[in-house]
């Protein structure tokens, strides 16, 4: 099976703290969508690249536990997700994604909480986005003046 892609694009116009940018999905989810120094720093109306990663982190986490307990033996009904990224001042300047947590609550009939509990952590351990997170992915980088 060939690699499967997905695209993503952003634009940023401006200095960092006065200025705003747009994100944009090849799959139009993402249209236009605003963010900045506030919607990052000041919570302002927007959104951010942490809140996308927790996203993306948390709709991951849900299909591979989907699939785990389904390898299992056991049909969920629902799983919840939410993941919360923290993004840490470092010194002397600077930020960094420094965790990633996630909290995921499912119904399955007939399973008890340890057995969940076990499956949850095997599904972490298989999760795409977790383990991108973990280290060990590529990054390619093709940079030109416009």
């Amino acid at each position: 099976m060939a690699d499967i892609e997905r695209h993503a694009s952003a634009v940023w116009n401006g200095d960092l703290r006065g200025g705003n940018g747009e994100i944009n999905s090849a799959s139009g989810v993402l249209s236009n969508t605003a963010y900045s120094f506030a919607t990052r720093f000041e919570n302002g109306t927007g959104t951010n690249p942490e809140e996308l990663i927790a996203a993306a982190h948390a709709a991951c986490y849900s299909m591979a536990l989907a699939a785990t307990l389904g390898r299992k033996g056991h049909q969920p009904q629902r799983i919840e997700t939410r993941a919360i990224c923290h993004l840490t001042p470092q010194q002397p300047s600077g930020f960094k994604i420094t965790k990633m947590r996630l909290e995921t609550r499912g119904q399955v009939e007939g399973l008890d909480e340890a057995t969940f509990g076990e499956i949850a952590l095997e599904a972490e351990k298989g999760c795409p986005v977790s383990n991108a997170l973990r280290g060990g992915l590529e990054i390619e980088l093709d940079a030109k003046l416009a």
